[in-house]
């Protein structure tokens, strides 16, 4: 006699919204203004309010942590890929009143194509910029533009031998203008307390731009001025 058995259902998958007491449509607008716009979490926390939603700073800068990176990881499936010539650059910013390292690369379309936060201006720190963009992208550059720092020679001849490395004064200005936009975006954000914060923030900030500038496959038949929201809107059902 052949006992008949049962089939275990197939697991549900939860939302990432699951569990918080505020509704997926409040935290994720809440995430899009505050990376969007030059706000801080108490400007969010007003913003909310005025609209009856009363929710603490304190939570809108634990929504952006938590979320910012798996809004840009639910869209990598549609980001373009990036082009082949690669402007590579340092600048610096505070992080709990330390000066930290970022590491940032666009190529000649405008796109980020990665940011790294460091403690370290060395050939470690370099190298592991690298090999995070080119494991991320799975895209070579056949150009590398940087500026004159010692490492750099070596970093490339290791990872990336087939590349044409450039140097020249001025040929980086293009990274450098990008740099520019970064530090005005952080100046009234006053949210970067660890390295860890710093780096979801900076990458979060990469990401809205990389929308903006059109570089994802992401509500592109919406107008212009309301892309962003429908991305995001779009998104936070894929989480």
């Amino acid at each position: 006699m052949r006992l008949a058995t049962r089939r275990r259902p197939a697991p549900v998958s939860r939302s990432a919204f699951a569990g918080f007491r505020f509704p997926a449509g409040v935290i994720t607008v809440a995430v899009r203004w505050y990376l969007r716009y030059g706000l801080s979490y108490r400007d969010v926390e007003e913003l909310l309010a005025e609209r009856g939603v009363e929710v603490d700073h304190v939570t809108v800068y634990r929504w952006v942590q938590r979320f910012t990176p798996l809004f840009a990881d639910a869209a990598r499936f549609a980001r373009h890929a990036p082009g082949d010539r690669w402007f590579v650059d340092e600048t610096y910013v505070k992080v709990n009143g330390v000066w930290r390292y970022v590491y940032r690369a666009v190529d000649q379309h405008g796109q980020v194509i990665d940011v790294l936060v460091s403690a370290r201006r060395d050939g470690e720190a370099a190298r592991r910029f690298f090999r995070r963009a080119l494991g991320t992208l799975k895209v070579t550059p056949t150009e590398v533009v940087t500026d004159a720092a010692a490492v750099y020679p070596r970093v490339l001849d290791e990872l990336v031998p087939a590349a044409w490395h450039h140097v020249e004064r001025y040929e980086n200005n293009r990274i450098e203008a990008d740099h520019g936009r970064l530090k005005h975006r952080l100046r009234p954000m006053r949210g970067l307390r660890t390295d860890h914060t710093a780096g979801v923030i900076i990458a979060g900030l990469a990401f809205i731009q990389n929308l903006r500038r059109g570089h994802y496959e992401i509500a592109t038949e919406t107008p212009r001025p309301l892309r962003i929201a429908a991305a995001f809107t779009e998104l936070a059902q894929a989480i």
